[in-house]
């Protein structure tokens, strides 16, 4: 078993809380420093980590395959890349539990990090095949690859120690429009998405632009699979889904990206009529060894 993250592969937790960080020093002893001490407090199950691109090229290191979140702008859409230094994946079944932990970790990561944003996310509800559900109602996950093929789809597998059970990370924080989802007929949901959503069933009839059709990741060449790991968020009036993909290269998320944004026939993804990204970054998650992050392909 290749020594990945814990939390890569394992289900949705109820509460989520992604905690984004920027450089804070000059001083690469600091930034250094603070992620030796992260290593000793993020287990990969509790405190997922990812590093940016940034981060690793402040520390001089290389990790092949790990590059900045490229900004598209497609026909009437525009997918933003906000790039961040560092993202923790903090996970749990208590609100108050995950806030003493983001203060720990902005502690440890202190002077070298500072903290820049916080998403609280959630599972909602569960759906007729035990997926967590989407805002809409949708359930979300449906399409994820399982066992071996998980791992294949997910995982950084023979490029050798440091490097072998890593995995790429896309964030992007999705805003929905629920007064325009809601204005529609329940058929033009389900038109939208391309699922009933009463039982998840895909629907032969729906438009091209449905999402699950623009989406569909055995219809790329090569097949464009992800591991997705999303969860609502709300704050104040705004709401949506923090979608996370892993990945064992950024390229599966690139090509169904572009093909959503319409940037492949000029189609655009019936999704985008409802909830629009207003951030997205890249993040390499470290291997692990020995219950703690195996950080050596960075220097550390």
């Amino acid at each position: 078993m290749v020594a990945c993250q814990p939390a890569v592969l394992a289900e949705v937790p109820k509460l989520g809380r992604y905690v984004f960080f920027s450089v804070a020093s000059v001083s690469v002893d600091l930034v250094r420093s603070a992620l030796t001490r992260l290593a000793a407090l993020a287990d990969g199950t509790q405190v997922l980590v990812g590093l940016g691109p940034e981060l690793v090229q402040l520390l001089g290191a290389e990790v092949p395959g790990l590059r900045a979140f490229t900004a598209l702008s497609g026909p009437g859409v525009l997918v933003p890349a906000t790039p961040s230094a560092l993202c923790c994946w903090l996970r749990g079944d208590d609100l108050g539990d995950l806030m003493h932990l983001t203060r720990r970790l902005q502690q440890a990561l202190a002077p070298g990090l500072t903290l820049d944003q916080v998403i609280d996310g959630f599972r909602h509800g569960l759906g007729p095949q035990g997926h967590g559900l989407d805002l809409t109602g949708y359930e979300d996950g449906l399409e994820n690859p399982v066992d071996d093929a998980a791992l294949e789809a997910a995982l950084v597998q023979g490029a050798g120690p440091g490097l072998d059970g890593s995995s790429f990370m896309v964030v992007q924080q999705w805003r929905h429009n629920l007064d325009a989802f809601e204005a529609m007929s329940p058929e033009q949901q389900d038109h939208t998405v391309g699922r009933r959503r009463s039982d998840s069933e895909e629907l032969d009839d729906a438009p091209e632009s449905a999402h699950v059709k623009r989406t569909a990741q055995e219809s790329f060449s090569p097949e464009a699979f992800v591991l997705r790991r999303s969860m609502p968020w709300v704050q104040g009036e705004q709401a949506g889904l923090v979608f996370v993909a892993f990945g064992r290269s950024f390229d599966a998320f690139e090509a169904q990206m572009r093909r959503m944004a319409g940037l492949d026939d000029g189609l655009v993804d019936a999704m985008f009529a409802i909830s629009r990204p207003v951030t997205g970054a890249h993040f390499w998650c470290p291997p692990v060894l020995g219950g703690r992050l195996d950080l050596r392909q960075v220097g550390l």
